[in-house]
């Protein structure tokens, strides 16, 4: 498993969010792909995918405020951007923090999911780090994310 260390002050995400319930299923949580098809379809992807000025590149799938009671979350697809941000887009700042950056290497969803549990299963095992209160973000930076060598990223906040 491949990954750096980034130190970064804080910066702006710019997106829209949905509430999804958080029921597995092979291939990862349903309600997302559904909400990233419609995002494709209404030109939201391509509205942030042109305000995407940030150090990160590609959008961003982050998830926050899960509710252990209903099973949901709030899942956002965004891009980091600094600027006014347009009334139909949300935004939120993710504080200054250090972070660990893994290489997710394959297609989606299926290489995000595996990296998701080599991270849940062995990194933070094997490491003094423990994870920040800071959502994680999935980056997906591949123009093509279901080819067998696409470039993805999950950078989680650490302290």
């Amino acid at each position: 498993m491949k990954y750096h260390i980034v130190e970064r002050g804080a910066f702006q995400v710019v997106g829209v969010k949905r509430e999804c319930l958080c029921t597995a299923e092979e291939g990862g949580i349903p309600d997302i792909p559904k909400f990233w098809s419609e995002a494709h379809e209404n030109g939201t992807v391509a509205q942030l995918s042109q305000l995407n000025n940030g150090q990160i590149k590609g959008l961003l799938g982050i998830t926050e405020n899960f509710n252990k009671e209903t099973n949901k979350m709030d899942y956002w697809i965004a891009a980091e951007y600094s600027g006014e941000v347009s009334t139909e887009l949300w935004s939120f700042e993710l504080p200054a923090s250090k972070w660990i950056v893994f290489e997710v290497r394959g297609p989606i969803p299926t290489a995000m999911i595996n990296t998701w549990k080599q991270i849940d299963s062995k990194w933070f095992a094997s490491n003094v780090y423990e994870p920040a209160n800071i959502p994680p973000i999935e980056a997906y930076i591949d123009s093509d994310l279901y080819c067998a060598n696409s470039y993805n990223e999950i950078w989680l906040a650490i302290k």
